[in-house]
């Protein structure tokens, strides 16, 4: 094996059993190795761009998520955090809770969220299917309001909880580190220029791009955000205003790009009738972005290959109204 291949090999930590087995595999070996798609009609007309996604949604939670959660449940029993009962508590608002919710159900251990009422009626259907309880919080609090709960509910019963705190959790960034970015490598055959992700708890910014830089160090990293705190973009921080998280590094990026709700709203409706993608709210918001880094390259004559990464698919937001709107 070379050295490349094990830089790609699927982490073993967070596997349960070989893709390639005769005889299936767990949950958690279905984790990871998404395909890479190309956005041909989005970037059309664009010389020398090459416009990629990464198709997340085909973890079996349904979402990029299922990396950072499966690498932090998988540090904390190793560590006997979760051991004598314990119930996993964090807050979310949304596919990590799924994740997580998928994850208690398929190893045996108890789920507690944390989520703001305002979060899609998919989702809320979703971790309570898995058998997840959940505390509600206000929905003008967003994701803060819940880490606030969070922490005090870890606080006053440190006995009865593992409080993951994805926010912190360095095992997040660290599942993007050692899968998502040699994944991304290995199937752009080392030709990627730019990587393009969302600012939440910001893990698959911080962990792609570390490695990426590795792999690459001229690579362009290019973060992107809410364009204010109030904002339709499920998952998504505006760092200005929120409570940042301990894991986010403000000096990885090379750029960062503020996105409209409307923006991505529109790319959603635009990549269901055009691509054939139903992707979620922010994964649409990452193509926005990439496609304005896409137009400035083309107009400047440069050649791209630029990735970004389709966080979910639409199935989330299906109840959403703009799906109805003009």
């Amino acid at each position: 094996m070379t050295k490349e291949q094990a830089q790609t090999k699927p982490d073993s930590r967070i596997r349960g059993s070989s893709r390639g087995s005769t005889l299936g595999s767990s949950i958690l070996g279905r984790i990871g190795n998404t395909p890479l798609v190309r956005l041909e009609r989005i970037a059309q007309g664009l010389d020398g761009i090459t416009l990629l996604a990464k198709a997340e949604w085909t973890n079996p939670g349904g979402s990029i998520k299922d990396r950072a959660a499966a690498s932090m449940v998988r540090d904390a029993m190793d560590r006997g955090l979760l051991a004598n009962g314990k119930t996993l508590l964090d807050a979310t608002s949304g596919n990590t809770g799924i994740a997580y919710a998928m994850l208690g159900a398929a190893l045996d251990f108890p789920v507690r969220l944390v989520m703001p009422t305002n979060v899609s009626l998919e989702r809320k259907r979703i971790v309570r299917a898995y058998g997840a309880t959940v505390e509600w919080t206000d929905p003008d609090q967003g994701s803060d309001g819940a880490i606030r709960r969070a922490r005090e509910m870890a606080a006053g019963e440190p006995e009865n909880y593992f409080y993951c705190d994805q926010y912190s959790n360095n095992a997040n960034w660290q599942a993007h580190y050692r899968t998502t970015a040699p994944e991304i490598w290995q199937q752009t055959e080392g030709q990627i220029t730019h990587f393009i992700a969302g600012l939440g708890t910001s893990g698959t910014f911080i962990g792609t791009t570390r490695r990426l830089k590795e792999f690459h160090p001229g690579l362009v990293a290019i973060s992107f955000q809410p364009d204010g705190p109030f904002h339709g973009l499920e998952g998504m921080k505006h760092m200005p205003t929120a409570i940042v998280p301990a894991i986010y590094d403000p000096q990885l990026a090379d750029r960062n790009i503020e996105i409209e709700t409307e923006a991505a709203y529109a790319m959603a409706k635009r990549l269901a009738r055009e691509e054939g993608l139903l992707v979620g709210i922010s994964a649409a918001a990452g193509v926005v972005a990439s496609l304005r880094v896409a137009e400035e390259e083309a107009a400047e004559g440069r050649r791209a290959v630029i990735v970004t990464v389709l966080a979910d698919s639409a199935d989330k937001y299906l109840s959403e109204r703009f799906w109805e709107e003009e």
